[in-house]
């Protein structure tokens, strides 16, 4: 009775070696661990200088390798039917670069959440409805500094907070926030954008 062999790609699959075997890219397995040995050590390619970091596989990819190693195996994909492999070179400049970028992006979306807020108030006239909401309950004009400005400063940072879910290591629940989600689901469009692309180039029609 032939062996089966197992293959599970996730859509992206980062490595961090330009000689990339199957076992790096997916989940191997085979009952046999001879074979799966085997099937894991297979070369599935070599990113050189030059070319793009990111390359797109398909599936068949995997069991023509493993079929040109035994053709007695029978192969069943259990993930992705294409993939992607993404190259990322190991070092302290890559850490560099990332804590650069963070810093970068913490510093616009500050600034920028700053300036939508400053100008929502703006627009809404936030200072007059408060003056308005504070003289028809009290009877008399507000101070400059009143309990609504100040509950109004404190509020909306710690609702910003508890949106988000998290803060520093702290978290309200396991659930994802919705900044998570959104990159999430930002990463899948590049994904299947790129694996479309890939596709789109081998057949020849190409709207880049």
């Amino acid at each position: 009775m032939a062996d089966t062999v197992y293959l599970k790609f996730e859509k992206n699959t980062e490595v961090h070696s330009r000689d990339v075997a199957l076992g790096q890219a997916g989940q191997v397995y085979c009952a046999d661990p001879s074979v799966q040995a085997r099937c894991r050590a297979l070369k599935l390619t070599k990113i050189r200088e030059g070319e793009s970091n990111r390359q797109v596989f398909s599936i068949l990819d995997a069991v023509r390798l493993i079929q040109e190693m035994d053709s007695g195996l029978t192969v069943s994909n259990l993930g992705e039917t294409d993939f992607i492999i993404d190259y990322q070179p190991e070092g302290s400049s890559r850490r560099i670069r990332h804590w650069l970028k963070t810093v970068m992006v913490c510093a616009i979306v500050f600034v920028g959440a700053a300036f939508a807020i400053m100008t929502f108030n703006n627009d809404g006239d936030v200072p007059r409805i408060f003056q308005d909401v504070y003289l028809q309950m009290t009877g008399r004009e507000p101070a400059e500094v009143n309990v609504l400005n100040v509950s109004y400063s404190i509020g909306l940072p710690l609702g910003i907070i508890v949106f988000f879910n998290h803060f520093s290591k702290l978290a309200f629940s396991s659930d994802p926030t919705p900044l998570e989600v959104q990159m999430r689901t930002y990463e899948e469009d590049v994904d299947t954008t790129l694996i479309k692309n890939a596709g789109r180039k081998e057949s020849g029609v190409d709207v880049s």
